[in-house]
């Protein structure tokens, strides 16, 4: 048998071996752990979610969701009262039918006034011809006259006819310059009611739309979430209805220190953990890196052209797609990731900003 005595010898020996062992053990597991993974609490799932708002002004007749609601694309959500837009749109298709007759109208004296001219011009033909022979006629009896074959009273008639007929050719050259005047002015009216037709027939479109804007549909397929609207609310253009998330799509985003991207690469794998979840992990990978940190993209950004600067780890947002359990990720929950470093899969963190060219001329990836 072991005495008292040698037992309280090796007992202090033995408890600090197991204390070594313990520790050489745990930091084997940790440097193991550090050299093979990545890790951040500073994660959280977003989601491209999607405000749902009226472009058009009225009184909500039906709502047809309901709080927390899936959805589909295309879906009917709200629909108002749409008796006042088709009382507007009855009153631009009868003024676009007005406009639209009134060009008929136009055409119709445009294509009478080209008669016209063509009528004008025919006489303005005709007079000249008739001029000519007068003069013939004035040339020839006034040799007759001047030789004795006929008299002064004979040849004056001559000469007389002779000015009537000039003075029917510049009667007929007016009034066909003033039908041709009459024509230009009826295309400028034509140019102008059809332009107003033109606008009509705008304002009836938009009237359609509007009327079609009546029945508000959702965008995207996801969930209702934040319903504000009511029956019976009376809403504007731009007023926020409901936001629809679509929790098939939702995505998480983990705030890594620039210390820690390095090791990054677009592909790893990740295993996420949620409160909300117990003990199930959730598989992901990592789809992009931000363009810049976080302090660059807040409201009032960090101005480090101070004196008293102090070094402070910025974070990088990392977006990491999950396919497994996407759809019971909530936005705003917050995670812890832990990604696989070991794996050499798509460009680095300093190789994702490269175009594809200067990516394949690295010959990286390959």
């Amino acid at each position: 048998m072991i005495s008292v005595t040698t037992r309280r010898r090796w007992t202090p020996i033995l408890v600090g071996l197991a204390t070594a062992l313990a520790l050489g053990a745990g930091g084997a597991v940790w440097w193991i752990g550090k050299q093979t993974y990545e890790r951040t609490d500073n994660a959280f799932v977003e989601a491209d979610k999607v405000a749902v708002a009226s472009l058009v002004d009225g009184y909500v007749s039906e709502v047809l969701v309901e709080d927390n609601q899936p959805v589909q694309r295309g879906q009917l959500l709200v629909r108002i009262d749409a008796a006042s837009i088709r009382a507007r749109l009855a009153e631009m298709e009868a003024n676009a039918q007005a406009l639209e007759a009134g060009v008929a109208q136009v055409e119709d004296k445009a294509r009478l006034a080209q008669a016209m001219i063509a009528e004008k011009a025919a006489g303005v033909d005709s007079a000249r011809a008739a001029a000519q022979m007068a003069n013939a006629d004035s040339t020839r009896y006034g040799a007759l006259a001047r030789q004795g074959w006929v008299s002064s009273q004979r040849a004056q008639t001559v000469r007389t006819a002779q000015d009537q007929a000039s003075a029917a050719v510049a009667q007929a050259q007016a009034m066909l310059e003033a039908e041709r005047r009459t024509a230009q002015a009826l295309g400028s009216a034509r140019a102008q009611t059809q332009a107003q037709a033109q606008a009509a027939r705008a304002a009836v479109d938009q009237a359609r739309i509007d009327l079609s804007r009546t029945e508000i549909r959702a965008p995207v397929a996801g969930v209702v979430g934040a319903r504000g609207v009511r029956l019976g609310q009376y809403v504007r253009p731009g007023a926020a209805l409901m936001s629809i998330v679509p929790l098939g799509e939702a995505f998480v985003v983990a705030n890594f220190k620039e210390t820690q991207v390095s090791r990054l690469r677009i592909g790893q794998p990740v295993r996420i953990h949620a409160d909300a979840f117990g003990k199930q992990a959730i598989e992901g990978r990592i789809e992009s890196f931000a363009p810049a940190t976080g302090s660059e993209f807040a409201m009032i950004p960090v101005e480090n052209a101070v004196g008293n600067f102090t070094k402070i780890a910025q974070r990088v947002p990392v977006k990491i797609r999950s396919q497994p359990l996407a759809g019971a990720l909530r936005p705003g929950l917050s995670v812890q990731v832990r990604v696989d470093v070991t794996r050499n899969t798509g460009p680095s963190f300093a190789e994702a900003g490269l175009t594809p060219a200067q990516y394949a001329r690295r010959g990286v990836g390959r």
